[in-house]
Order: C-alpha cells, then structure tokens, then sequence
C-alpha cells in the first residue's frame, strides 16, 4: 500500500509539473489524505482523496468527487478570494475484517491566497452506504454476527462514522 500511495503521489506530481491545471496537497480531519485536484474549467474540478480515516478504528481510504465551484466572494479586498464548492462522489475503504462504501457530498468553504499559489479550506464530507464486517471482528473490534457456536461472523449495517467527516485542507496550485 505504501508503494501505491508513494506512486500516486509522484505520478500527480508529475502531471502537474506539466499542466496549469492540478492541485496538489493535504487533508486532516476524520483521517490525514494526499489530496489531488483536476480543474475541468472555471467551474468545476474532479477531487480525490486517499489515505487513512481513523473514526472507529484505522483504515485505507480513498474518496473521488466531481465539485462545483458554486461562488467566490471578496470579502478581503486587499489579500485573496473566499470560495464556496460543493461536490458529489464515492467513498470506499477498509481493514483487515471491515469494509464500507458509499456516496460522498461535499460542501467547502475556503480562502485562496493571492500572492501564493494556496488555497486552505475546511469542508463536510458526508459519506452514506453500507459497511461489511467478514470473518472476524469489525473495525471498532467488536465481535459481530451471528451467535451460534462455529458460525461466521458475517455482518452488514449503516456506516454511522461516516456522517462525522469534517477536514481541513491546504492545496498547492501548479
């Protein structure tokens, strides 16, 4: 997994060394991820997101969003632009015995420099799908399933954690 994230990373990078049009950067929150952004046009960009989410137990996570850019403000004249995005997408992840996917918003409000090629936004990222516990405890570590004596322990439910996704991200702009 290191090895994909570390050519990820480089493969984004290079993209961008030759394209105005990517971001680049980081996201803590519910978890810490390597952000990546493609901007289409003026009005919208393709997002995505892979690293770990830790809300009830750590595990891989990678998230795809197609955003909006729905407005900008001047509310600073003298420094830069404030923004508001909004997004819709996927979510997948897991551990050793868990699993979940989802569908993803996305809601942002942000702040881009002017004198620097960053932007640092805070964003709600809810996620809303099925979670799957197989073979052994899910991702809290508690012991889920059926009761009976030799069964497997096979389970599926509503990811709640996945409603508590709220980050800060700070993005350089190649």
């Amino acid at each position: 997994m290191k090895k994909f994230l570390l050519a990820l990373v480089a493969m984004v990078m290079v993209a961008g060394v030759s394209a105005q049009n990517w971001s680049i950067g980081g996201r803590v929150g519910s978890g810490v991820q390597v952000v990546g952004q493609y901007d289409f046009n003026k009005k919208n960009y393709l997002e995505g997101r892979f690293g770990a989410a830790w809300l009830g137990g750590v595990t891989a996570d990678f998230t795809a969003l197609y955003n909006w850019k729905i407005c900008t403000m001047d509310w600073t004249p003298n420094g830069g632009d404030w923004f508001f995005d909004a997004g819709v997408g996927v979510n997948v992840g897991g551990a050793a015995h868990y699993a979940y996917v989802g569908v993803a918003g996305m809601a942002r409000l942000g702040y881009n420099f002017r004198k620097a090629p960053l932007s640092l936004s805070v964003d709600y990222t809810p996620v809303i799908g099925p979670a799957f516990s197989y073979g052994g405890p899910d991702y809290g570590g508690n012991d889920v399933g059926s009761r009976a004596a030799g069964a497997k322990k096979n389970n599926v439910g509503f990811r709640a954690t996945g409603l508590a996704n709220v980050g800060i991200t700070c993005t350089y702009h190649f």
